[in-house]
């Protein structure tokens, strides 16, 4: 009984770190592609270098360069990044215990290393001690990932020159999928997308790049007169009938990304 009460503990964070470690290496093939898409577009090699230690957000660095790369102003590539980025005032409010009592440096650190991946762990988590080790470990890890990813895609892309040729150029779109798909099991959620892509597909042609992607974001209204809670199951069984259902989801299986 002794010997099972220390070893669980051990077990339960070896899972954690093997979990978080897949995530890093799919995060790592993620940030190949942002480098080699980025001097792909023409953009100078230590643009995504320094973009990958500076900002640290795929989702809005991704954002940012296919804008560019298109032609579109700077400045609506970083209007429509900080935007992407809203969503880490909230990510602030549900982890702030992890660096409560932390210096500033400290703090500062942990706030550049708050990304979904990190936040979806540690939220995973019923102690303290185990929030801080997911927090820590987890955005340690990914940040090292996809810096190191970042900078071997850029040197290849460089190497290759035409990325396209590779199918490289799908991950964009493809990363800014994966963010949405997640959340689309709420009938608000698919009307709001579902308006977003029309408003975007209807504007490309006669508007500059850049200002579709923007203007895309009045399909939010298109979700709010429906319920935020998740979309109605068919028949079925019930809750109580999954005596697993109220454990806390494993981010490797939820899709989360930055």
């Amino acid at each position: 009984m002794i010997r099972s009460i220390w070893r669980t503990p051990d077990k339960d964070l070896t899972d954690l770190l093997r979990d978080i470690a897949l995530v890093c290496v799919a995060d790592a093939l993620v940030g190949v592609s942002f480098g080699a898409i980025a001097v792909g577009l023409g953009l100078p090699l230590w643009l995504p270098m320094v973009m990958s230690l500076v900002v640290f957000a795929g989702a809005a660095q991704f954002l940012f360069i296919g804008i560019v790369g298109a032609g579109g102003s700077p400045l609506a590539a970083l209007a429509a990044g900080l935007l992407v980025n809203v969503r880490h005032v909230p990510f602030g409010f549900a982890v702030a215990d992890v660096l409560t009592g932390t210096g500033w440096p400290r703090r500062l650190a942990g706030s550049h290393l708050m990304v979904d991946e990190t936040v979806a762990f540690t939220l995973a988590q019923h102690t303290p001690a185990r929030r801080r080790t997911a927090y820590w470990a987890c955005g340690a890890g990914l940040f090292t990932a996809w810096n190191l990813g970042v900078v071997a895609g850029a040197f290849g892309g460089r190497a290759v020159g035409d990325t396209d040729a590779f199918g490289l150029d799908a991950a964009f779109p493809a990363v800014l999928l994966a963010l949405l798909l997640p959340s689309l099991d709420r009938v608000g959620s698919r009307r709001a997308a579902s308006a977003g892509v029309a408003i975007a597909l209807a504007t490309t042609p006669f508007l500059p790049a850049g200002l579709p992607v923007l203007l895309a974001l009045a399909g939010v209204a298109a979700g709010f007169p429906y319920d935020a809670g998740p979309a109605r199951r068919g028949p079925g069984p019930h809750a109580h009938d999954h005596p697993h259902q109220d454990r806390p989801p494993n981010p490797v299986h939820e899709g989360t990304s930055r």
